[in-house]
């Protein structure tokens, strides 16, 4: 089965050449295209799309609330990957605090393009760099720092959360764990359940924010 995608921007050329580039693949299918956040909801309904690629900032309804939108009235909801045109865009990070699952420039290279989209549907490493995790650090809270405490992360599952803060795959963590990559997936779901974050992403969030590890 290929992976599907739901292409949502008001930019007509950013679609066509986000559906050019993606449809060129022989497992990734382009089954729809919105022009603002406002559609997102009925067509991800409709088309069942495993992965929606969003633009942060729409004239109607912006990409942070699609995205809340999304995970607050779908089932079992897609990967959304946050398109846009500036890295430290505050939306961006709005976004991916909403719930996105990662983010995309869109003067990308087609292979990066590719690329990310393949990443987020595996749900299993982050699209996070330098500038997000930096945007990430300034929101730091006490309120995040003491949920972190509360949390009581046992030493390999802190040792976990860091590898993950860099993008690391499980595969990638269990190699530099020396351990199974089933040892890290139960890690990562303990992670995740003690922090009551909904993914890898909201995980890393909430390590930023609450100083659990530096953007340096």
């Amino acid at each position: 089965m290929p992976l599907t995608v739901l292409l949502v921007d008001d930019e007509p050329l950013v679609r066509a050449g986000l559906r050019a580039v993606l449809s060129a693949q022989p497992d990734i299918e382009v089954v729809g295209e919105a022009a603002d956040g406002a559609a997102v909801i009925p067509l991800v309904r409709q088309l069942r799309p495993d992965v929606v690629a969003m633009d942060v900032r729409m004239p109607l309804l912006d990409g942070i609330e699609a995205t809340r939108a999304v995970l607050r009235s779908i089932a079992e909801p897609p990967k959304i990957l946050v398109i846009t045109t500036f890295e430290n865009d505050e939306y961006v990070y709005g976004a991916l605090r909403a719930g996105a699952d990662g983010f995309l420039l869109k003067r990308s290279r087609p292979a990066e393009i590719v690329h990310a989209v393949r990443l987020v549907a595996e749900g299993e490493s982050l699209l996070f760099p330098a500038a997000v995790r930096r945007l990430a650090a300034e929101y730091g809270n006490a309120s995040a720092r003491e949920a972190m405490d509360r949390a009581a992360l046992t030493e390999r599952e802190a040792d976990v959360l860091r590898l993950m803060t860099r993008g690391l795959s499980n595969a990638e963590i269990a190699q530099r764990l020396v351990v199974g990559t089933e040892t890290v997936k139960s890690h990562v779901s303990g992670v995740l359940a003690k922090l009551g974050a909904r993914d890898r992403t909201q995980a890393v969030i909430a390590a930023y924010e609450s100083g659990f590890v530096s953007p340096g």
